[in-house]
């Protein structure tokens, strides 16, 4: 599958990296620039990298509340991180700027991304309103900037929005398979760290054997093993960083501490060493 050719190894686990507020964002504030978010994000790297993960997901996580359309300023600071980081880059990295399909795409045309995740399908309530994801556009885009190589991983039941469509995850699944044959799809809980259900990630599995499943929250070195032996990788953002907290008493992105990463990483190493 080419889920392990990309990352090299059976069951990958696949880290975000969650940047800091960006220009324009509601919590940037004169304490922020952008240069202490390069330096946090190139902190949170070499953090996750030493501790094990197998692939890099940049997000712009404190970018709250997330824009459906984004402003021109996000997407670009976005990239300017991403280059930063190239150097000290060891693993594939993706993209995900969150809730904007479109400038996710064209985020990994300016900065090279392997792989981008984002909610690319579906017509979805919540707190933001209502959102309709067209991607009879978004493969357009794709093609028209002739990234033929970029792995999609598609949301197919974001946390925290409620999906219009009712049918069974599953049957969504392979209608959107059917139509716009997606590289992985991401399997959420109802909120960002909740748990999902190994049996709702099993019967999107079942039904389309052909396409990469990942569990996208509440991963733990707890749940671990049980979500890998139904799904084929797993996002992991939340557990990683300090206290499992993704902010602190002051809202401020928390920092990746490498000693949750190697914990985590040991059992997933011990997972692959049964397969």
């Amino acid at each position: 599958m080419w889920i392990n050719d990309m990352f090299g190894v059976e069951k990958p686990i696949i880290s975000m990296l969650h940047l800091d507020p960006l220009p324009g964002d509601p919590r940037f504030n004169d304490n922020c620039t952008l240069g202490k978010a390069v330096e946090h994000a190139k902190r949170d790297l070499d953090a996750l990298q030493e501790g094990g993960v197998d692939g890099i997901i940049v997000s712009n996580e404190f970018s709250l509340p997330y824009q459906r359309h984004m402003d021109y300023v996000t997407p670009a600071a976005m990239a300017y991180v991403v280059g930063q980081l190239r150097p000290q880059l060891s693993v594939p990295v993706g993209v995900d700027a969150i809730s904007d399909g479109l400038a996710c795409i064209e985020l990994a045309a300016a900065c090279e991304a392997s792989f981008v995740r984002g909610t690319f399908s579906g017509v979805y309530v919540g707190d933001g309103g209502l959102y309709n994801n067209d991607f009879s556009m978004l493969m357009r885009r794709k093609a028209a900037l002739h990234l033929d190589d970029l792995r999609m991983l598609y949301f197919i039941n974001p946390e925290s929005d409620r999906n219009l469509d009712t049918r069974d995850l599953a049957d969504i699944a392979s209608s959107t398979i059917f139509k716009v044959h997606p590289d992985g799809l991401c399997v959420s809980a109802t909120a960002a760290g909740a748990d999902v259900d190994e049996g709702l990630i099993a019967s999107v599995k079942r039904k389309n054997p052909e396409v990469a499943v990942l569990v996208n929250t509440g991963c733990r070195p707890d749940t671990i093993e049980a979500k890998l032996a139904v799904c084929d990788a797993a996002v992991v953002g939340t557990y990683f960083k300090e206290g499992g907290r993704l902010e602190d008493e002051h809202l401020n992105n928390v920092r990746v501490d490498v000693a949750r990463v190697k914990e985590f990483m040991d059992v997933v190493y011990r997972v692959r060493e049964g397969l």
